[in-house]
């Protein structure tokens, strides 16, 4: 079978859903399965597109027209106009849950390109069940031709040296809590300060808040008493991710919406405990092994967090319960399960 794959998202600040494209495609051709196919990537610089916009619709659409693949997988974006039999992925639906983050016309285009993808899809992968729920909600999707396929995570070694004087963070072993991801509303930066300010305040921890991630231009930063001791590290490379990972007493992610939810898997497969919110898919995707919270309850999210500081008991029993659900995410399952929806 002739696969072709559209890649249009951007390797250099990688985030959630690169991750899952890159993987993705690297996983499927190392499987021994995919032997008997031919893959065809396409992107705006392989097609020699010279703008930054238009190459999917009208630049791929002239490639599927002169030499089209039995089927196209879009991992990510939108599809265009002229295409063969097609699989796409659709990752989440923020913009339903939180309208108030978005513009009017930014939510006007997401529900275009999503009611699109149902639409002219022949199969649509979704990385949870909550994700699938959701479209069958909103969209009153087809949930015969949806198929839920979890990520992977990545599990990396890594000594963690050198990363006490990042960026803000002192050499001295001074602990951290960390977040990980785009710094935005969306993610409840402003809570998980709040819950911070509740640790120092009530509890006197010595430990520093680490915000690692890329800033979003509309996020305003809180204003905090103990400022010196929230590091905004912005962007950080595969390596320092690792490195803060390593370095973490406590991981908190206590975002308002996941589709699936990366940084919290990542935390695990480092050996950190995690606090993460009780809603969307992290529930589905965590289970037991972390301690769940309600996003919106600062307080809550203090009390977790002291729970695990002031316990080694139960750090120790969250971190074995971490290795133990990472081991139902893997890319290798992910890939050989989305090459048998290619090729069905």
């Amino acid at each position: 079978m002739r696969i072709g794959i559209q890649i249009s998202t951007s390797p250099e600040q990688k985030t959630g859903i690169e991750e899952y494209v890159e993987q993705i495609i690297k996983n499927l051709m190392m499987l021994e399965e995919s032997k008997k196919h031919q893959f065809f990537l396409y992107n705006r610089e392989n097609l020699k597109w010279p703008f930054k916009k238009g190459w999917t619709q009208i630049r791929l659409s002239l490639k599927m027209l002169k030499n089209r693949p039995d089927i196209l997988f879009v991992p990510a974006h939108t599809f265009p106009i002229i295409h063969p039999k097609l699989v796409v992925t659709i990752h989440g639906l923020e913009y339903e849950y939180l309208p108030k983050m978005y513009s009017p016309f930014r939510r006007k285009v997401l529900r275009y390109l999503t009611k699109r993808n149902l639409k002219k899809a022949d199969k649509v992968i979704v990385p949870s069940q909550n994700t699938k729920e959701d479209l069958i909600k909103f969209y009153k999707a087809d949930p015969e031709k949806i198929f839920t396929i979890y990520h992977g995570v990545s599990v990396r070694e890594q000594d963690g040296k050198g990363v006490r004087n990042m960026q803000g963070i002192e050499k001295t072993k001074q602990p951290c809590l960390l977040y990980l991801g785009r710094i935005e509303e969306r993610k409840n930066i402003e809570g998980l300060i709040r819950a911070f300010e509740i640790l120092k305040k009530k509890y006197k921890i010595p430990h520093k808040l680490v915000l690692a991630g890329p800033i979003d231009t509309r996020y305003k930063t809180q204003d905090t008493k103990h400022k010196n001791d929230v590091v905004f590290t912005g962007y950080v490379d595969q390596n320092k991710k690792w490195q803060l990972l390593k370095n973490a007493d406590v991981f908190i992610f206590p975002s308002f919406y996941e589709g699936f939810g990366f940084p919290a898997l990542e935390a695990q497969a480092a050996d950190i405990p995690v606090v993460a919110s009780d809603v969307s898919s992290l529930p589905e995707i965590l289970g037991n092994s972390a301690l769940l919270i309600n996003p919106k309850d600062s307080v809550e999210i203090a009390e977790a967090v002291y729970k695990i500081i002031k316990n080694p008991k139960l750090k120790k029993v969250l971190i074995k319960k971490g290795h133990e659900n990472i081991r139902r995410f893997s890319w290798k399952k992910c890939a050989r399960e989305t090459l048998k929806i290619l090729c069905a």
